[in-house]
């Protein structure tokens, strides 16, 4: 199902309204594959990686998949640009970058978004992700989006 435009302004202005991103969400096939959540905190939202054995790479330690890492950051880079700047698109990722810094254990994982710059084609975002303490990451990323 492809959402147009104006569908998605709807999503995004209904989230907004209502605090409730869980629609917008949905209409993201891999954010709702793996689990994505949105939880506003005033102002700023929090973004988080619930436990799930489905995305589990090492199943010793256990660890999150680095993919799946990777890819809950990118989503969450994603809807960040979505909610604050209003859109009525979904951005277009030009590039992601990672540094891991320590294994994502089986637990909920949390991120944080930063918009370092945004022009009117292209969107920065800076993306720290966590599990135990905000100032433990164990991840982060830069994404760079095309905005339309």
């Amino acid at each position: 199902m492809r959402l147009e435009a104006a569908d998605i302004e709807k999503l995004v202005r209904q989230a907004h309204d209502s605090g409730d991103y869980a629609p917008l969400v949905a209409a993201i096939p891999y954010a709702r594959l793996i689990g994505v959540k949105v939880e506003p905190m005033g102002e700023e939202v929090l973004f988080r990686l619930p436990i799930s054995k489905d995305n589990i790479g090492n199943p010793v330690l256990p660890a999150i998949h680095g993919g799946v890492i990777a890819g809950f950051m990118e989503q969450a880079a994603l809807l960040h640009l979505m909610i604050f700047m209003k859109s009525p698109n979904f951005p277009k990722i030009i590039d992601f970058s990672i540094d891991y810094l320590r294994a994502g254990l089986n637990k909920d994982t949390y991120a944080t978004c930063q918009v370092w710059r945004q022009g009117r084609r292209v969107g920065n975002v800076a993306i720290t992700a966590w599990q135990t303490r905000s100032n433990e990451p164990i991840a982060t990323a830069r994404a760079h989006f095309k905005l339309d």
